[in-house]
């Protein structure tokens, strides 16, 4: 499957399974008219399976050593990239951004296998608003040295989110008016 193909088919997933009608109100704040729930096809085997392939040629174009982002809407992407990019011959490390530190076992900000200074990454999330809180979890991967070469989203609500992550690369996948919102 081509990569227009992949995203056709993705697109069509997040129109029927994603988006829901009815007043929300967002991660930033904001109440709307819709919501776009990213985990029921970041969740769904075919949905997830199309946005990582996607996602995995983005980030390999990058020269990507891992992929990750802030918890809940990059867990199951980083997890599905990583694993597919196993296939590629060059396997990506997954990682994952805590809202807050645990207050027991390694009380660590950002899990999985350990990024190095220097390692060029990819952030991940499902739907972003702002931006505000993939920026959050690009300071922590920051902290540790590594180096934000892209960001990357499924959908992008256009809400201020390219100008806050204007200096990290920022590729949304599909914005609302992809979606015909």
């Amino acid at each position: 499957m081509d990569e227009q193909t992949l995203k056709q088919e993705l697109l069509k997933l997040i129109q029927g399974k994603a988006v829901v009608r009815g007043e929300r109100k967002l991660a930033s704040g904001k109440i709307s008219q819709y919501y776009i729930d990213g985990k029921q096809v970041t969740l769904d085997a075919q949905g997830l399976f199309l946005a990582a392939k996607l996602i995995l040629h983005m980030a390999q174009a990058a020269g990507a050593d891992a992929v990750g982002g802030p918890t809940l809407g990059a867990d199951p992407l980083a997890a599905a990239v990583s694993v597919l990019s196993s296939q590629s011959g060059k396997p990506l490390k997954a990682f994952i951004v805590r809202k807050e530190t645990k207050d027991h076992g390694m009380q660590k900000m950002i899990e999985g296998p350990a990024l190095a200074p220097g390692d060029k990454v990819v952030m991940l999330e499902d739907v972003i608003t702002t931006g505000g809180s993939v920026l959050k979890a690009i300071r922590e991967v920051e902290a540790l040295g590594a180096k934000i070469i892209k960001t990357i989203c499924l959908v992008d609500r256009n809400e201020g989110a390219p100008e806050t992550l204007a200096n990290y690369h920022y590729s949304p996948i599909f914005t609302l008016r992809d979606l015909g919102l």
